[in-house]
């Protein structure tokens, strides 16, 4: 059986990818400093002998002493601050976890190689919006300039160049992945459509920035991480691949479509209403990614229809309303940036 390390492992798509690993029969090994709550709701199920948590922080040097004791053929970085609200307001937090995490992450590779003569796959999750923001009528592929527009995706962009600096000069297996927005059960309430959807069970206003017309490219978080496994298994050192589905949609019309969808399953509450409110700053207009190349090459596409995706994400929240009580309200349900 081979050890897998995943970072950030009790974040939303972290604990889809290690369900997903332990059900491909790989022992893994969970790392999270574990700041959003107690523990990830998403697997408090898991039973598995096959997995091992640890509460540390990616920057800690205890990460060598991981590799040292599991010799994990892989890691997949997923340890990251992800919110850009969140990084207007504090961006101290971005630089530290998303790029001197990072760096660590890569220092303790580089030190066990030396040591053990072994090397370890080093999967990191990015994101699309390294890219900035996007013209219509284009899709950003893997050659395009690295644009960044706020913190967060600026330290998102400055350890995606680490990392290529790293397989140069040190010859690390590291393969980068950039993603559109995932969205999919058990997503934590800061994000958008758990916002809408939890707003929508509260019979309160729907707040949608500015007038709802920025463009996002989604992507159901099991096609994600079944995108990450292919790169794991066949991705080439020291390239990026874009993970895509070509479905684009404004911010307005997903709460239209959400709003439908949720009101053939209960009855939709008077304050229940689409709010424009204050655009955040710097905020891009469209994001938008070309993922012919993995497509193409790693033969990997996604498959889970969107409005079809949006329909099992909503029931799953109608499942377990207890999940929104399992976050600090002061820290996820006010608005930030």
């Amino acid at each position: 059986m081979k050890n897998i390390i995943v970072t950030g492992g009790n974040g939303f798509i972290g604990s889809n990818l290690i369900k997903l690993l332990l059900k491909k029969k790989f022992f893994v090994i969970n790392i999270d400093k574990n700041i959003y709550s107690n523990g990830s709701y998403l697997l408090k199920k898991i039973r598995s002998k096959n997995y091992k948590f640890y509460k540390y922080d990616i920057s800690t040097r205890r990460i060598f002493y991981i590799l040292s004791i599991y010799k994990p053929v892989a890691i997949f970085n997923l340890a990251a601050e992800t919110h850009v609200d969140r990084s207007i307001d504090s961006p101290i937090n971005f630089i530290h976890s998303n790029i001197l995490g990072t760096f660590n992450i890569l220092e303790q590779i580089r030190k066990y190689k030396k040591k053990y003569k072994k090397k370890i796959r080093l999967i990191h999750v990015s994101t699309d919006e390294v890219y900035g923001d996007i013209k219509k009528n284009y899709r950003s592929n893997e050659l395009s300039p690295y644009k960044p527009s706020s913190p967060y995706s600026a330290s998102k962009a400055s350890a995606d160049h680490l990392i290529k600096s790293y397989v140069r000069t040190y010859n690390i297996d590291a393969v980068i992945s950039n993603c559109c927005n995932n969205y999919g059960p058990g997503q934590f309430p800061e994000k958008l459509i758990p916002t809408l959807i939890f707003n929508i069970l509260n019979n309160s206003t729907l707040p949608i920035y500015g007038k709802g017309q920025n463009s996002r490219e989604w992507i159901h978080v099991e096609d994600h991480c079944n995108g990450l496994l292919r790169i794991f298994k066949k991705g080439k050192p020291g390239e990026n691949y874009n993970i895509g589905t070509g479905i684009n949609m404004s911010n307005l019309n997903l709460t239209k479509l959400l709003l439908k969808i949720a009101s053939r399953k209960i009855k939709i509450g008077k304050n229940v209403k689409i709010k424009f409110v204050k655009d955040r700053p710097g905020h891009d207009y469209r994001y938008a990614l070309n993922s012919k190349k993995i497509n193409k090459s790693l033969k990997w596409k996604s498959v889970k229809k969107f409005d079809t995706g949006l329909e099992e994400t909503l029931n799953w929240y109608l499942d377990n309303l207890e999940f929104f009580n399992f976050f600090s309200k002061n820290k996820f349900f006010k608005r930030l940036g």
